[in-house]
């Protein structure tokens, strides 16, 4: 998610009047992302508020005992979509979060091709499906114009994965990465691979 704030940073230095050093930057971003920032430039000054407060929130998630602590493909990975999602509907409205969440996970697949980590991990297709299916969840929460306080959409989030209604990456207890049928995945059988044998769970789901 972080690589997306290079965009709205980009685009908020630029109606600021600070854009100069920035270009180099925008340069740089996916093609999607370049076309989501010309589509929704007075938009993006409450992307990036969000963004970082997504970031924000998840992070201290990930450092309590209400949800999994993971972040790469576990229940706080799906809590920050979610709640990411949830936020910018209530700011920006469904169709700019939804063409935001779906601009970062095009990205992914170009991320993967230059063998850059997304949140420490290597991005895959099943993870992409797992984040545009909880993005949509999280648009699911909120209404466009009607703030939510900070503390009750944190746990409507919560909530909504401890009922099961996300997903996750299926793992077993160690961490390791499982195929539909409970079978392990060899770390070696992922290297290079963006199709793979991963399975997505409900996110209610024990290891």
């Amino acid at each position: 998610m972080r690589n997306q704030l290079y965009i709205i940073l980009f685009i908020s230095a630029f109606l600021s009047g600070n854009s100069q050093s920035n270009f180099q930057k925008f340069n740089k971003l996916s093609s999607a992302k370049k076309w989501w920032v010309i589509f929704h430039p007075f938009k993006a000054k409450k992307a990036l508020k969000i963004s970082l407060e997504a970031n924000r929130v998840s992070d201290s998630i990930r450092h309590t005992n209400l949800l999994d602590r993971d972040h790469a493909g576990g229940q706080v990975d799906a809590f920050r979509h979610a709640y990411w999602m949830a936020r910018l509907k209530e700011e920006i409205g469904t169709r700019a979060a939804r063409s935001l969440g779906k601009s970062h996970e095009k990205d992914n697949h170009k991320m993967f091709k230059k063998r850059k980590l997304e949140e420490g991990v290597l991005p895959d297709e099943i993870s992409s499906e797992m984040d545009l299916y909880n993005n949509e969840i999280g648009l699911s929460l909120t209404s466009k114009g009607i703030k939510t306080p900070k503390k009750g959409l944190i746990y409507r989030v919560i909530n909504a994965i401890t009922a099961g209604k996300m997903k996750i990456i299926k793992k077993d207890k160690k961490g390791r990465f499982l195929t539909c049928n409970s079978l392990i995945i060899k770390s070696s059988a992922l290297k290079g691979k963006w199709k793979n044998d991963k399975c997505l769970v409900n996110s209610n789901y024990q290891r």
